[in-house]
């Protein structure tokens, strides 16, 4: 079986960080191979730890674990691209985010930037237990908002695709070319000190 590339050989950082963050990467091919309760649950306990407005935490996750009762709907949100490498995941999850402050029922302008600080913990965490987390916009919207009952009051975020790492051979040619980790833009490229002047 051929295994995924080791992110440390392929990605070198411009300045010193843990290399937590190097090693974080969103590969899709998984083994089909179940994922124990008490992973997953580690994988939602860091997303639970993220920063938030006023503690909001508005973040939920929705997820159903493959050969279960809901598989087949969440299964069905996704695009027809996005099916063809998610059949071997253990579990898929529907991130979403309450648009109102629970304690005023305010708008929440930052609802949808707290809940990527909850995902990123998801995936950090994930990485740590050499696991494959995958976030995809490649889902209908409309579909996931109905046939999950999902509130008008929360946003739909994103979709996860989680699982053990496969082998790279088992995709789609065109895929298996792009099984690789990324790189990223300089630091100079993403930050200017004062107005903006990109």
């Amino acid at each position: 079986m051929t295994s995924h590339p080791d992110p440390l050989q392929v990605r070198k950082a411009d300045h010193p960080i843990e290399e937590l963050f190097l090693r974080r990467w969103s590969p899709r091919a998984m083994s089909g191979e179940s994922l124990p309760e008490a992973q997953l649950l580690s994988l939602f306990e860091a997303a639970r730890w993220a920063p938030s407005t006023y503690n909001e935490q508005e973040w939920r996750f929705l997820y159903a674990h493959r050969d279960s009762k809901h598989w087949a709907t969440f299964f069905n949100l996704l695009l027809e691209a996005n099916q063809t490498w998610c059949r071997n995941a253990a579990v898929l999850v529907l991130v979403v985010s309450h648009k109102v402050f629970a304690r005023n029922g305010k708008p929440n302008p930052v609802h949808t930037f707290d809940a990527g600080a909850a995902f990123e913990n998801l995936c950090l965490q994930g990485a740590a237990m050499d696991l494959v987390v995958h976030g995809m916009a490649g889902f209908n919207r409309g579909n996931a908002r109905r046939e999950l009952k999902v509130p008008d009051d929360y946003e739909v975020e994103a979709m996860i695709a989680i699982g053990q790492a496969g082998d790279p051979e088992q995709l789609p040619e065109e895929l298996q070319a792009r099984e690789a980790p990324s790189g990223r833009k300089p630091v100079g490229e993403i930050i200017c000190d004062g107005p903006f002047s990109f």
